[in-house]
């Protein structure tokens, strides 16, 4: 808590004139969408959201700049409140609060680092209490996978599309990536939603399954589709088949087909997890920046 005090007072909340927030509408969706684009790599999954907005489940307040222009967005979806900022000392909330989020609940602040940091001293000041907190490496890969990643994996590993038959396999795997990689501190894991979120990734997502002596060791899907970028998640092996390539060559040939259409691929992975961030470098993925995702 010192450090938001400390950024607080430094400016967080300096008050600048000629700004306004206002709720976006049908009519100015399109200039709010140029908004997103431009920062696309940095906010894929409230690009994804936003590309399904829905006017009574959503809402999208933009902060207006004396000629007009957009400098900030905040946009709430599904209990998530996605600030994106570009210069968080910039952005005055003390109307925000008021007309906003004292109306709306909120279960997860999720986005670039710092414009999270000041989301969250804004937050606790509501009175939430921050149950985790969660730092990651936001990762970004715009051509072709490094080839050799493709030459990964033992021998007698296939790379497929599940089918479903597979839907027992990927379940395990799908609730051991959960309770790994996802849940936050002190959430019970819940059978019923985890089967409701594979049911997605099979029917809506893009996904790859590995197999290797007869059984589906592991996973890897898509969890996002923003302007020009597919947003990498679900990334899982079984432990008892770590250490072999196996990710690095599932991930490779993931990256593969969907670079081979056209796409840019982003994915964000825990600052923590130093065997991950191997993998994706070892695809190829570079760090474009930072990224925060607290819970309350």
């Amino acid at each position: 808590m010192s450090e938001f005090i400390s950024r607080y007072n430094d400016g967080y909340m300096t008050k600048r004139e000629n700004l306004r927030w206002e709720k976006m509408n049908p009519q100015n969706a399109g200039e709010t969408a140029d908004f997103l684009k431009k920062r696309e790599i940095h906010c894929v999954t409230a690009c994804a959201k936003f590309l399904r907005w829905n006017g009574i489940r959503d809402q999208v307040w933009s902060l207006r700049e004396e000629g007009g222009n957009i400098a900030a967005l905040l946009f709430h979806s599904g209990r998530t409140l996605f600030p994106i900022f570009d210069y968080p000392s910039y952005i005055p909330v003390s109307y925000i609060m008021n007309r906003f989020l004292r109306k709306v609940p909120i279960r997860a602040v999720q986005g670039c680092r710092e414009a999270a940091d000041m989301m969250e001293y804004t937050i606790i000041g509501l009175g939430y209490h921050c149950a985790d907190r969660i730092d990651y490496d936001l990762m970004s890969l715009d051509g072709e996978p490094n080839g050799e990643a493709l030459k990964s994996g033992p021998a007698g590993l296939a790379l497929r599309k599940p089918d479903a038959s597979d839907w027992d396999a990927l379940y395990r795997l799908q609730a051991a990536y959960e309770q790994e990689e996802v849940l936050p501190r002190g959430t019970a894991f819940n059978p019923a939603s985890c089967r409701r979120s594979l049911e997605h990734i099979i029917t809506g997502e893009h996904i790859l399954a590995a197999e290797l002596d007869g059984r589906i060791v592991g996973k890897i899907n898509t969890n996002a589709l923003s302007f020009s970028r597919y947003q990498i998640g679900g990334v899982y092996v079984h432990p008892d088949y770590r250490g072999r390539g196996i990710a690095v060559s599932m991930g490779a040939a993931f990256a593969r087909h969907l670079t081979g259409k056209g796409w840019r691929l982003s994915l964000f992975v825990k600052k923590r997890n130093s065997a991950a961030q191997a993998v994706y470098r070892r695809i190829g993925f570079t760090v474009t920046g930072n990224y925060r995702i607290s819970y309350y």
